[in-house]
């Protein structure tokens, strides 16, 4: 038997010695026919005898070839073993098997070769693009409806304050800027609701003749009031026709308030808010105390007469003091309304409204039975 392991794996099938092919060449020949006739014993014995010496020479024949490779194995020196071409290459696909693995590994931890990563990532994408593109769109919207409102607007201010030709009552003239200061104010007094259809004068001395009284007609339908809806006369003269019925309580407040206050030009408004109105028709109510802090200081007190057809000059008097009591900027008439006071229109309109606000805080506090 060998001594040793052997230096390698074989490369093939061993070869065949020439005394192993002869041996083969023989067997073959001398294996009977089978459509031959049975051989007899004595044939039969020197085949067997023929085979047996056949196989000795095989055996011996191989103890002397292990032989020699002992022989030539203890003769070598130690050396490692070379792998042989076939495993080598073995080798190098497992390598290169395993590298390609890792590659693929650092690959899926990348997420790139994984569908589920990919989907969602592809998801969010597109998330974000139709969000930038849905707030644009609507910024886009906020900036078309900003630009409508903007001429709607426009357009409402127009015709709400058309453009007004100038009103010529007699010898007097009214210029177009006046007419339009009064149509545009009697339009925003009715929607404050001071005042009601109807219900209401606007009156001021002329800017270039303090002499002159301007003042809406009588009973005139102030939300289209236009040119035709004004009329003018001079102080201290008898009312000129389609003059309001309280033309001459206007022409006092306003001489009062032009040589009192002013020292010049001056204006009225003859209101008739709900709550100012609901509160003058207390009975034995003369003083009212505002317990808002804007109404305590723009209107301070606001003081309470009532009206008196029979004699005129004493109600006329009455309206004077509590212009006086209630510093110059309103007085209210028991059932009547109010008379607001001012330099402008303007400054009138903004005592009528804080007039009228400060009654209804005072009402609603009644009712509440709130303690001020």
């Amino acid at each position: 038997p060998p001594s040793g392991p052997p230096s390698g794996p074989p490369s093939g099938p061993p070869s065949k010695s020439q005394e192993e092919k002869e041996a083969e060449d023989e067997t073959l020949t001398s294996t009977p026919d089978p459509t031959e006739a049975p051989p007899e014993e004595e044939d039969v014995g020197q085949i067997l005898d023929a085979e047996a010496d056949v196989i000795e020479d095989d055996e011996k024949l191989e103890s002397i070839e292990q032989k020699e490779e002992v022989e030539a194995s203890e003769d070598e020196p130690d050396t490692p073993d070379e792998p042989s071409p076939v495993h080598q290459e073995n080798v190098e696909a497992q390598e290169g098997d395993g590298t390609d693995s890792v590659q693929n590994k650092d690959a899926a931890m990348d997420g790139g070769d994984n569908p589920d990563t990919a989907n969602v990532s592809d998801e969010l994408t597109e998330q974000q693009i139709f969000a930038e593109q849905e707030i644009a769109r609507l910024n886009a919207e906020v900036e078309r409806l900003r630009q409508s409102m903007a001429g709607a607007a426009d357009v409402i201010e127009e015709l709400e304050t058309p453009p007004m030709p100038p009103a010529v009552i007699e010898d007097i003239v009214i210029g177009a800027h006046i007419v339009g200061d009064f149509a545009r104010l009697a339009r925003q007094l009715d929607r404050e609701q001071l005042i009601r259809a109807t219900m209401g004068t606007i009156a001021m001395l002329h800017p270039d003749n303090l002499g002159l009284m301007i003042s809406t007609r009588n009973r005139v339908m102030l939300p289209r009031l236009d040119e035709r809806g004004l009329c003018a006369g001079l102080l201290g003269q008898p009312a000129p026709r389609g003059a309001p019925a309280d033309w001459r309580t206007l022409e006092v407040i306003l001489a009062l308030v032009s040589s009192a206050v002013t020292g010049g030009p001056a204006a009225v408004i003859h209101s008739h808010g709900v709550y100012t109105t609901a509160a003058s028709c207390e009975k034995d109510l003369v003083l009212v105390k505002p317990i808002d802090v804007v109404g305590k200081e723009q209107i301070g007190s606001v003081i309470i007469v009532d009206p008196d057809e029979e004699d005129p000059a004493d109600f006329l008097k009455q309206i004077t003091e509590a212009l006086y009591q209630g510093g110059m900027r309103c007085v209210v008439v028991r059932g009547m309304g109010a008379y607001a006071v001012g330099a402008t229109l303007e400054q009138a309109w903004a005592n009528a409204a804080m007039l009228e606000h400060s009654m209804r805080i005072v009402l609603l506090a009644r009712q509440a039975n709130l303690k001020v």
